[in-house]
C-alpha cells in the first residue's frame, strides 16, 4: 500500500533526473544568460550511478511507485542510457516506465530505448513556427530536428506520444492553433502548458502567462473540443477530445487552477536529492545514506517518513512573498 502525505496524497508517481545538462537553452527553463560556458554543472563522480539509480527505485516501488519517468536536463545527453532503461523495465510493480525529451537526439536513440524496455515518450516542441522555435530553444535548432525526433519515436514503437507546448503570452502563443491543427487526427496528444514560475532564472511573471481556459477557447473556435474524464487521480493535464473525432489535447494549469491536492508525484535530482514539490526549495540527500552503506529498509524507511509529512501546496498557495524564494531550477529535477 502506498504511503500517503498530510493531505491524503498517496505517492505513486517517481522522476529521475539524471543529469543537469541540456544542449537547449529554451528561455523559459534555462536561459542562456545563466547557463551560459562558465555555469558549473555537477561533476561525474556527483550523479548518481545507474546502479544506485535502480536500487532507489527499486526502494520507491516498495513504498506505492507505480510510475517512473526519466527526465533531465535532457535525459540523452547522459552516456548508455538504455543501459538504465533496461535494468529499471525489469523493476518487479512498476507499471509504466517513460522519458520526456527535446527529441533531438531521439532519431540515434529510440529504437535503443524501446528494445531496452521504454514504453513511451513525451516530447518538447513550443511551436511549429521556425523562427518562434530556434529563439525558445536559443541553441537555433530547427522544428525538422525535432519532427524527426517524433517520427523516430513513433516508427521504434514509442507509443502512444505526447508533445508537450510552453505557452509564453507575447512570445509563441500566436502559434498555438497551428501546434494544435498539424497534430489533430495523428493520435499525437499535445499538451499545453501555462508558463510556470519554476526556478528563479527564467523571469517569470504573471503577465506571461496564457491562461489554460483562454488556450482552449482559441483552439476550440477552430477545432470545436469538449472536456473529457481524466485517466486516474493526479493526472496533470485536463484533457479534452476534438468533436469530429480527431484525438484530444491537454492543458496543464499550474497556474491559474492549480491541482496540487491530487499531486502524487516525487523527484529525484541527479545527484540524489528527493524533492516532494516541483517548486520545492530543499532536497533530501538519500545519495548520503545510499554512500554511508544504509541498508533497503533504510532507505523506504526514509523515504516514507519524508513523505509522510509532506505537505507542499505551492500552486495552491502562490503569493508574492512564495515567488520569491529561492526555488530549485526545473531543468535540475525535470518538469
Amino acid at each position: 500500500m502506498a504511503v500517503q502525505d498530510t493531505l491524503g496524497r498517496p505517492l505513486r508517481d517517481l522522476r529521475i533526473s539524471v543529469t543537469d545538462r541540456c544542449n537547449f537553452r529554451c528561455v523559459y527553463c534555462m536561459p542562456k544568460e545563466v547557463f551560459g560556458p562558465s555555469f558549473q554543472f555537477l561533476e561525474r563522480e556527483e550523479l548518481l550511478t545507474y546502479e544506485e539509480i535502480v536500487r532507489l527505485a527499486r526502494v520507491f516501488v516498495a513504498q506505492g511507485i507505480e510510475k517512473v519517468r526519466i527526465t533531465g536536463g535532457e535525459p540523452l545527453v547522459r552516456r548508455d542510457l538504455p543501459l538504465l532503461i533496461e535494468q529499471l523495465a525489469t523493476l518487479d510493480g512498476l507499471q509504466d516506465l517513460t522519458l520526456t525529451t527535446n527529441g533531438a537526439l531521439l532519431p540515434a536513440q529510440a529504437g535503443p530505448l524501446h528494445d531496452a524496455g521504454l514504453k513511451r515518450v513525451t516530447i518538447s516542441l513550443d511551436s511549429l513556427d521556425d523562427a518562434v522555435f530556434r529563439a525558445m530553444n536559443d541553441v537555433n535548432v530547427g522544428v525538422d530536428v525535432v519532427l524527426a525526433g517524433i517520427d523516430s519515436a513513433r516508427e521504434a514503437g514509442l507509443w502512444p506520444i505526447k508533445v508537450n507546448a510552453v505557452v509564453k503570452r507575447g512570445l509563441n502563443d500566436h502559434t498555438i492553433v497551428e501546434l494544435a491543427r498539424y497534430f489533430h487526427g495523428t493520435d499525437v496528444i499535445v499538451r499545453f502548458i501555462e508558463y510556470m514560475d519554476v526556478g528563479t532564472t527564467n523571469g517569470w511573471v504573471l503577465d506571461h502567462v496564457v491562461p489554460a481556459a483562454e488556450i482552449v477557447e482559441r483552439i476550440h473556435q477552430v477545432l470545436p473540443l469538449e472536456p473529457i474524464q481524466a485517466n486516474y487521480r493526479g493526472e496533470v493535464a485536463q484533457r479534452y477530445r476534438y468533436q469530429d473525432g480527431g484525438g484530444e489535447i491537454g492543458v496543464i494549469t499550474s497556474i491559474t487552477q492549480p491541482f496540487c491536492g491530487d499531486c502524487t508525484r516525487a523527484r529525484l535530482s541527479p545527484e540524489g536529492e528527493l524533492y516532494t514539490c516541483l517548486f520545492g526549495t530543499n532536497g533530501f540527500d538519500l545519495r548520503a545514506l545510499l554512500r554511508s552503506g544504509a541498508k533497503d529498509d533504510e532507505l523506504g524507511d526514509a523515504i516514507a517518513r519524508l513523505w509522510g509529512i509532506r505537505e507542499d501546496r505551492y500552486s495552491d498557495l502562490r503569493t508574492e512573498a512564495t515567488t520569491d524564494l529561492n526555488r530549485v531550477e526545473m531543468s535540475h529535477i525535470g518538469g
